[in-house]
């Protein structure tokens, strides 16, 4: 029994023995795909369908640029437009939105259904999104300061349509004039539309030329930060005010009582010759390139920058915003928020100047595109470029209300039917009763 013992110990310890010296199984590579080659790719992103509401998309060639520009890097994602008529479009999205509408994107038209819209909690904040991918919104010239309410911002700004001065060339010329340069004040808009008015009747050329619409007036006022056509106040519109009710009385710009009663539209003006500034919005720059095509007009004209009151800068106007949000419904808000940070951001904005439209976001690139388009005047890349952008309409839950008695004081004002002085006193009388209703 103990030589056997002892046996059965020898063997086990050289089995042990032969174990340790024995090379590990190989582990089994990953199998190579069929026919040889590298690794499988990753799977691709899942299918993705998103739905954005527009307006007039028929005719409106934008909508449909970008969200090309924005699926050729995205194919897993398709973008329906549902399609809205721009007249009743505010009317038609709230009664979507209050229905409990699942569409992902909303397109925001302006201001008032802006307001509407965040005051109802049918769009959602969009600070944690800004935050995680640490975009820096001010290269949207102040205007997502202006899209922000109480602290949260609810929709990015695409495009945007400013402020600038057009003027005619050859007007210029023929007086022996300097043009316009892009740090011009209003003291000097209105000396240079003094020195270019000239003859009488039907040959009479004006000097400049502000529309019917209360905001060319107003805006002028609200330039420096310091106050809004939101107020209860508006001692401040009185400089402005006299100016231009002075231009008037002094025929350097026509009677706004013919302009109205005439029907007479900026534009026919501006074509036919007859005034040598026009202070207007940037959209009209289309309208002056598809003119030029079509042989409506022949002259000479260019853009500059806005005029701006003393002691602000150059290039600060004022505009309007057209905007991106998420529905509070929607079941794709990350998939949503991409594609709108495409839209706002600068591939989208390169997409948009290619259609001839202005951007929210205008860098030197972006303006560089714009301008090289067929007909846009040279000096579109500078004047274009902005350092503030004031809201015509700034967020407020009764702007609606101000901005009709804003319309009705302004024609009283113009129509000279009360003085400067009595127009503002009833602005802020009426605006004061409207707000504390």
């Amino acid at each position: 029994m103990k030589r056997l013992y002892t046996f059965m110990s020898i063997f086990v310890l050289l089995s042990l023995m032969l174990a340790a010296c024995a090379k590990p199984t190989p582990t089994a590579a990953p199998a190579a795909p069929v026919g040889g080659g590298a690794p499988a790719e990753p799977p691709a992103p899942a299918p993705v369908t998103l739905k954005m509401v527009a307006w007039d998309i028929g005719t409106t060639p934008y909508w449909q640029a970008v969200i090309d520009a924005y699926v050729a890097k995205n194919p897993n994602v398709t973008i329906e437009l549902i399609d809205v008529t721009s007249a009743e479009y505010q009317d038609k999205v709230n009664v979507m939105l209050s229905g409990g509408d699942k569409s992902d994107i909303v397109t925001v038209k302006d201001i008032p259904g802006y307001s509407a819209m965040l005051t109802r909690n049918q769009i959602i904040p969009l600070n944690s999104y800004v935050e995680a991918d640490g975009l820096d919104l001010s290269v949207y010239s102040g205007a997502a300061e202006e899209l922000t309410f109480e602290g949260s911002i609810y929709a990015l700004p695409f495009r945007s349509d400013i402020w600038i001065l057009y003027y005619n060339k050859d007007i210029f010329d023929r007086a022996g004039i300097a043009y316009p340069d892009n740090d011009m004040t209003w003291a000097e808009y209105d000396d240079l539309a003094r020195k270019l008015t000239s003859g009488s009747g039907a040959d009479k050329v004006y000097g400049a030329h502000h529309h019917t619409w209360r905001s060319t007036v107003q805006l002028a006022t609200v330039q420096d930060g310091k106050n809004t056509v939101i107020a209860t106040d508006y001692s401040f519109m009185k400089p402005i005010y006299d100016m231009i009710v002075g231009m008037q009385k002094d025929g350097i710009i026509m009677d706004y009582g013919s302009l109205k009663a005439g029907n007479i539209h900026y534009s026919g003006v501006f074509k036919n010759e007859q005034i040598a500034m026009l202070p207007m919005g940037s959209w009209f720059i289309g309208t002056m390139i598809a003119a030029k095509n079509d042989g409506e007009v022949d002259f000479n004209w260019g853009v500059a920058k806005f005029p701006h009151p003393e002691g602000v800068a150059a290039g600060t106007t004022a505009g309007t915003l057209t905007s991106l949000a998420i529905n509070a419904n929607s079941e794709n808000k990350d998939a949503a928020w991409d594609f709108i940070k495409f839209y706002s951001g600068v591939e989208g904005a390169k997409a948009l100047a290619k259609t001839g439209n202005l951007p929210a976001l205008r860098t030197a690139e972006v303006l560089d595109i714009f301008a090289s388009l067929e007909g846009v005047p040279s000096e579109a890349t500078e004047a274009l470029q902005t350092v503030t952008v004031r809201l015509e309409l700034p967020m407020h839950p009764k702007v609606g209300a101000v901005e009709q008695i804003l319309n009705e004081e302004h024609e009283l004002i113009m129509t000279q039917s009360v003085s400067v002085d009595e127009g503002i006193a009833s602005m802020t009388e009426r605006v004061s009763e409207a707000m504390a209703e």
